[in-house]
């Protein structure tokens, strides 16, 4: 089974998603038949590299919102985060976009979907629990690095922005697609599931897709 994922690292949600597919992946007895792709998406592209600025003040001129009401939101999720483990810290992070941070994750799948894995989890624990600057060019490398990528090799493929067009094809599938959130999960591209769902959700996703998968086969004969 494909299954094929959208989201951003600068998606709070994304990573709490993460951790419940996960959950529920690893407790299903046909894990082992399952390919994961992560692909890019940008919650807002316009974002400067770097905004002047703490997140409750971004979201807060982005939404409309007042910065207590964004506070609360805030809360609300690092609950939802710790029940998968997570430790969010949103007064240390970063605000920045999260463009060069996808470039890195490209480069990761290059090497495979167990390389992509960890990259993509490295960069959301940066981001959203270290408060580490996923738009700087040198945590990036470091990040990589960390996660087992050629140091050299980043940095090469930052500066020359060879994966650019590989983030903005995955950002137009997302839009072919009719994905406006994430994370959104694509189970064999026959079923689609948006944002980060409980894990049961997930499981029942697995075995509907599998069903309907073996349904397919048995009609070809």
């Amino acid at each position: 089974m494909q299954i094929d994922i959208w989201s951003d690292i600068a998606c709070p949600w994304c990573f709490i998603g993460k951790r419940r597919f996960e959950r529920a992946l690893a407790a299903w007895e046909h894990r082992d038949e399952v390919t994961v792709t992560w692909h890019s998406f940008q919650l807002d592209p316009a974002l400067p590299e770097h905004y002047d600025g703490t997140e409750a003040e971004y979201l807060a001129s982005r939404k409309g919102m007042a910065v207590q009401q964004v506070r609360q939101m805030f809360e609300h999720v690092s609950a939802q985060a710790a029940g998968e483990g997570l430790r969010y810290d949103f007064d240390r992070l970063v605000v920045a976009n999260s463009l060069r941070a996808h470039q890195l994750l490209h480069l990761a799948k290059e090497q495979g979907p167990g390389a992509a894995d960890a990259v993509k989890d490295a960069l959301l624990s940066a981001h959203f629990e270290q408060g580490r600057d996923i738009g700087d060019v040198e945590t990036l490398v470091a990040i990589g690095a960390e996660a087992g990528l050629d140091a050299l090799e980043i940095r090469a493929a930052l500066a020359d922005e060879r994966f650019a067009p590989a983030v903005r094809a995955d950002i137009e599938q997302a839009q072919q697609l009719g994905v406006t959130g994430v994370p959104f999960f694509v189970f064999d591209m026959r079923l689609g599931l948006s944002g980060a769902q409980p894990a049961e959700v997930f499981a029942h996703a697995l075995e509907q897709a599998r069903a309907a998968a073996l349904e397919d086969a048995r009609a070809e004969r």
